[in-house]
């Protein structure tokens, strides 16, 4: 089991969450974005299981830190997946081994538009 500290609060999830929320948060702040995503947690005090948001990227720190547990440690590969499955999580090429991302198109501030353009 990891601790999870953001924001200045420690939440406690699976190591596999954990790991899936750590590589997401670098390549989410890798391409200059945020997104907002939810992982299960358990509750220290009763073992009773529960949810956090987070929004993870550019300007958020997440701090995953292993912690002693003595309950059988819940199931959340489904959550771990799910984060696996985000558009910006880096993804094994399958000719070079090196990591990519999926293609997305690019947004960047247009000023004649007052907004923001895809290219």
């Amino acid at each position: 089991m990891r601790c999870i500290t953001y924001a200045g609060e420690t939440v406690v999830t699976s190591d596999d969450v954990a790991e899936a929320l750590i590589t997401l948060t670098a390549a989410v702040a890798e391409r200059g974005r945020a997104d907002a995503v939810t992982i299960p947690i358990v509750f220290e005090k009763n073992g009773e299981i529960g949810e956090a948001s987070l929004v993870i990227g550019v300007g958020n720190d997440v701090l995953s830190v292993a912690t002693e547990w003595d309950r059988p440690e819940p199931d959340f590969s489904f959550a771990a997946a799910q984060l696996r499955h985000h558009p910006l999580f880096p993804r094994e090429d399958s000719g070079s081994g090196d990591s990519t991302y999926e293609a997305e198109p690019e947004t960047y501030w247009d000023p004649d538009l007052d907004g923001f353009g895809t290219r």
